[in-house]
């Protein structure tokens, strides 16, 4: 017996030996793993990383900026569906174990222990894995196994389980279903792979984001979409172990196909890459690129998307239309068209943003068509369409290259085709323009850009000439000469000679003799007549009296130059402005002479929907009032500098309105609706310009080389730039009434000829002229000083009197 006593005491005794020793070590693996912890706590006041959203102005999505693609729900938003999806596929007993599970890992050791060789299963809870993704590396050792763990263990007791489960459904990695695109949470994911809402999801559909965790990339949709689906429905049957399902729900889930419908978002959709890249340079400076991939920004942009169109199409047409008036350049490219021709055409560069165009390759031809293929379209995953469609280009669609189409096209050529809309099958010949352009739409008003084109492709160049490219206005600039002349006491019935100058530049620069377009000369003539007829020489006559230092104040109160140089050269618009710059300078003539800050930004919100940025800052008197009290109605207080007077804002445009309906404008007359506008043609032809507006839109219009060159000897401003113009005008005001300018309080409308600016009776051929208080037409015609006439320096190059300085 005592024996037996002693054996068991010694039994004992080991066991409590061998006890302290495994506690001992626990507790110097405990100590060890927690010296350097990385802070739990810190999860308290997590920011995870948010992608930022561009919206339109009309709230739909323009782009998307994201280093890792999350929209960030609490879990109260998640439905309880998907979170029993999550729960059964990655951690059952979740709500009952304190961050890690014992049975869990039992499970995994037996289930491994069976299947030697195969993939190891895992036992890391939900916690343990916000613990690896939040404050740990990705490492597969013990050692970060073990810090797992102890973290997992602080967690449980910081934290309630449900901010935990929001944490992890936020933050975990759900796969890259396309390049550049990593989708991190529960909501980005619904969003990116079926387009909906997680509110929206069905069960198949949350059983595949749930399938997700273990291997995002190992159950592409469309890949791995025998994987996905056995996947997905291992889901569906852990959720019926769990009670989450029933089993009729099930197996129709089960049975159902996996149908993705891959998002895809691209300024291009609504033919704004320009704009929306724009917005992103912008938001990068103001806020710096982290913030922009990270910060979650909401930004509602200025952009009229159904003028954004017509803009855009209205460019391209007259960018065509110049390029195509120059011939037939030839194919670029050759692919074989034995076999699978369809596969050589889709690994040619694809330029989204000028569709309707599509590539295509020539597969036959003849004098009277051409049979051609056409470029598969790639599916959001990547892969190539198997359908392959095929066309013809009629002799026709192919008149304007003034060729035989066995002339222009061989079998093996890669071209674009535009598909004939009421001919199904039929395509037109078309051809990547040489020349580029750009073109704006903004409110006068407010400076709010509504549409921006900054080239005929996005896809081919990111370079946004509307912004980026510094060129000359040529005559477009001139309005702002004769503004300037208009605000310090000239008339629009005021003479100005037009006739040869000659200027000299002093030192070894010589005489300078610049002309008219033409060559000829008008004699003496009105302000009006100079702007109308855009005369070189009056206008530099004009400026010689006003001042170039006063004209380049003038330029810098209405932000076309910086710090010009103060030239006689500049007054013809030598000097160099982007389009953004010179079309909000007409706004300004358009608005009445209120001082307008272009922007394509009307708001910017934080993560939490605090505004931190917006355009308009008008003061608002009354808007802060919690209930109605009889008191007056909120107003707008508009405290913006006037950049010139509003009536000589009006009389310049009552002057511009004359260039479209007589001067070198008259090629938008056509539209039938109260415009004004200018030409404008550099040197050369290098750059063609025009620039315009109605009561509520303006628009700037520029067309050139990249590397510039001229156009040609007979190309000008009214042949090509103002055709964009009254293109885009005719549409944009095709359903609107007829807005007349508005004529400021005691300005005079007199009647006058339009030929000597003198007062005229009714009947005859005359004009109303706007005239300030004090002000008026002369009586009879006042012909300037001889010596002025002659081209001499001497002579005055305006007349006096009360058409002239007052």
């Amino acid at each position: 017996m005592r024996l037996i006593f002693r054996f068991f005491a010694f039994l004992f005794a080991a066991a409590t030996f061998v006890g302290l020793i495994l506690a001992g070590g626990f507790a110097y693996v405990v100590w060890k793993y927690s010296r350097d912890l990385p802070e739990h706590s810190q999860l308290e006041n997590y920011e995870p990383p948010v992608m930022s959203r561009v919206h339109a102005g009309d709230g739909g999505l323009l782009a998307e900026y994201a280093k890792e693609r999350r929209l960030y729900r609490p879990i109260q938003a998640m439905p309880r569906l998907l979170v029993s999806a999550y729960l059964s596929a990655e951690d059952k007993n979740f709500y009952s174990h304190k961050g890690i599970d014992p049975e869990g890992i039992i499970r995994a050791m037996v289930t491994n222990y069976r299947n030697k060789g195969a993939r190891q299963q895992g036992a890391s809870t939900i916690t343990q894995q916000v613990a690896k993704n939040f404050l740990l590396s990705g490492e597969q050792s013990y050692e970060r196994k073990i810090r797992e763990a102890l973290i997992a263990l602080r967690l449980e007791s910081t934290f309630n389980k449900d901010k935990i489960l929001e944490l992890y459904l936020n933050e975990i990695f759900l796969g890259t279903p396309s390049p550049g695109r990593n989708i991190h949470g529960v909501a980005a994911a619904a969003l990116e792979f079926f387009g909906k809402s997680v509110h929206e999801l069905t069960l198949p559909e949350i059983a595949y984001l749930a399938a997700l965790p273990k291997g995002p990339n190992n159950y592409h949709p469309i890949d791995k979409r025998e994987a996905a689906i056995i996947r997905r429905n291992w889901v569906i049957e852990r959720m019926v172990e769990n009670g989450f399902v029933n089993r009729a729900d099930a197996d129709k889930a089960k049975a159902e196909p996996l149908v993705v419908n891959m998002r895809s978002v691209s300024a291009n959709l609504l033919n704004s890459g320009y704009f929306a890249e724009e917005v992103r340079r912008e938001l990068s400076e103001r806020y710096g690129s982290k913030k922009v991939l990270e910060g979650g920004l909401s930004v509602r942009t200025t952009l009229d998307p159904k003028l954004q169109v017509l803009a855009r199409k209205s460019l391209m047409d007259g960018l065509v239309r110049y390029d195509e008036a120059r011939g037939w350049r030839g194919a670029e490219k050759k692919v074989p068209t034995s076999g699978d021709w369809g596969a050589a055409l889709a690994a040619e560069p694809l330029y989204n943003d000028v569709q309707p165009w599509r590539v295509a390759v020539v597969l036959s031809v003849t004098d009277q068509e051409a049979r051609v293929g056409i470029q598969p379209r790639r599916l959001p995953a990547g892969q190539i369409e198997r359908e392959r469609v095929v066309g013809v280009i009629p002799a026709e669609g192919a008149r304007w290259t003034r060729r035989r189409l066995t002339q222009v096209v061989s079998v093996g050529d890669v071209v674009y085709a535009e598909p004939v809309e009421s001919r199904q099958g039929q395509f037109r010949l078309r051809q990547f323009p040489e020349i580029s352009g750009a073109a704006v739409v903004l409110d006068p008003h407010t400076g709010r850009v509504l549409a921006m084109v900054g080239g005929f492709s996005f896809d081919q160049s990111e370079f946004n000439r509307a912004t980026q490219a510094l060129r000359q206005p040529g005559s477009s600039y001139k309005p702002f000469v004769y503004a300037t002349a208009l605000d310090n006491g000239y008339t629009p019935s005021s003479i100005v000679v037009d006739e040869a100058i000659e200027i000299d530049q002093g030192g070894t620069l010589g005489v300078w003799k610049p002309e008219n377009y033409g060559g000829d000369f008008a004699g003496p003539r009105t302000l009006r007549y100079g702007i109308e007829q855009s005369r070189n020489l009056m206008t530099i006559r004009l400026a010689r009296d006003v001042g170039m230092p006063l004209i380049a104040e003038y330029s810098k109160r209405f932000g076309i130059y910086d710090d010009m140089l103060p030239v006689l050269a500049m007054s013809l618009g030598a000097g160099e402005t982007t389009v953004l710059r010179l079309t909000a300078a007409y706004g300004m003539l358009a608005n009445g002479g209120r001082r307008i800050k272009p922007t394509l930004i009307d708001r910017i919100q934080d993560r939490y929907g605090a505004t931190i940025y917006k355009h308009d800052e008008r003061a608002c008197n009354g808007c802060q009032s919690d209930r109605w009290n009889s008191q007056d109605e909120p107003r707008l207080i508009d405290r913006r500098e006037r950049v010139i007077d509003p009536m000589s804002a009006y009389q310049i445009t009552s002057m511009m309105e004359g260039v479209i309906q007589r001067g070198t404008g008259t090629a938008v007359k056509s539209v039938g609706k109260t415009l004004a506008g200018k030409t404008g043609t550099t040197n050369e032809a290098k750059d063609v310009w025009f620039v315009g507006y109605s009561a509520d839109l303006a628009m700037g219009v520029f067309m050139g080389f990249d590397k510039p060159r001229s156009l040609g000897d007979s190309a000008t401003a009214g042949q090509y730039a103002a055709p964009v113009f009254r293109d885009f005008m005719a549409a944009a005001l095709k359903d609107k009434p007829d807005v007349k300018f508005r004529v400021p309080s005691q300005m005079k409308l007199v009647r006058v000829s339009r030929g000597s600016g003198v007062r005229v009776g009714p009947g005859e051929d005359a004009i109303m002229e706007a005239f300030k208080p004090g002000t008026g037409p002369p009586d009879t015609f006042v012909n300037p000083n001889a010596s002025a006439r002659s081209g001499g320096d001497g002579g005055r190059a305006v007349s006096s009197g009360t058409g002239g300085l007052y």
